[in-house]
Formats: structure tokens, sequence, C-alpha cells
């Protein structure tokens, strides 16, 4: 993080000190991406909600799942992009990038992800995921049956729609403090 750069407009100081297992979860971020993400440093204000955000994160994002990591990003972006989440496109178109090492693919779900050459699993997923962004209540058996019908299972449709309802959550949340994506997001991957 450059020294002008807040990581949210919102004037929040980390708590200090960190608890040691928050400042060794800091330490591991800054030794694996050369950075500790702003998301990160927004919520330290208040060490109990940024447990519950990195707990509720790892869940959807990492936990073992039907899902693949990229399709997880795929589908943060997408929510993302429909929401117009600065924080969320850079921070996992980054990571879209990063996990397809197609940088073009990244930028296509940042700005259409239709128009992006998917198979016919990915796009079920991603109009899901849009769907549900767009208009929840909207959202029937077909819905769910359109993923079944491609290979998802009914595991993988709760882990879509847990993806999905995470970003959105966190889109208002980035969007509403104007939390600001580190720097070094912007040149990954390309």
């Amino acid at each position: 993080m450059t020294k002008q750069q807040r990581p949210n407009a919102l004037d929040l100081p980390m708590a200090n000190p960190l608890p040691a297992a928050t400042q060794k979860y800091f330490d591991v971020c800054q030794d694996k991406l050369g950075m500790i993400p702003n998301v990160l440093q927004s919520y330290a204000f208040d060490v109990t909600k940024l447990n519950a955000f990195t707990a509720m994160y790892n869940d959807v994002m990492l936990a073992d799942s039907g899902l693949s990591k990229l399709e997880r990003e795929m589908i943060a972006v997408v929510v993302s992009a429909i929401n117009k989440c600065f924080y969320c496109l850079t921070a996992h178109g980054a990571a879209v990038r990063q996990l397809s090492g197609d940088p073009m693919l990244g930028e296509m779900l940042v700005m259409n992800w239709r128009a992006a050459n998917l198979d016919a699993r990915a796009t079920a997923m991603l109009l899901f995921a849009e769907n549900l962004t767009l208009a929840s209540a909207k959202t029937t058996e077909a819905d769910r049956q359109a993923l079944r019908d491609v290979g998802f299972s009914d595991a993988d449709i709760f882990d879509i729609a847990s993806v999905t309802g995470f970003f959105n959550m966190t889109n208002r949340v980035a969007s509403g403090i104007d939390m600001r994506p580190n720097d070094e997001y912007h040149s990954q991957h390309r």
C-alpha cells in the first residue's frame, strides 16, 4: 500500500495492537501476496468483524467444493460487474487472470461475461449468479434444474448461491465505505 492510499474512506484505525493470530495472518498475506489486501485492513478496526469476514470468505472461496477456485472467482467477478464494485472487480479480476492464465478472460468477465467463450457449465453458473444478483426472488426450480442439467450437484448449487450472496454483500460494504483496491492488483497477471 502506498503512503497516500487509504484502504477506505472511513477514519477507522486498525486495532492496535493486532492480536497475535491476526498479525500472523497479515504477515502471511504480506509474504505470499506482497501486500495486505485493503479489504482486510478495512475490517481490522474490529477484529471480531475481521474474523467473521475471513471465516465466511475462507468457507465460500477456499473450502472443499464441487466448484473450482476459478469458478468461484468467476462468480465473484460477474456479481461485482453487475454491482459495479471497483474493489472486487479489480481484486477478483486479477485472480481470474491468475487462475485461468488468460488475461482476456479476466477482462471479458469484468466488462461483459457473455463475450467470453465459455462452456455450457460456466455459462449456466454465471447466468444463475447474474439472475440471483438481479432478482433473487424470481429464482425457480427450473433455474436450479438448468444447473443440474450441466452437471452441478445440489451441494454445488448451494455453493454457487453462497458465493453469489457473499459477493452481493461485500460489494455493498465496499461501495458504502469506498474501499479501494491495492494498487498492485491492477498490473497482476497480465
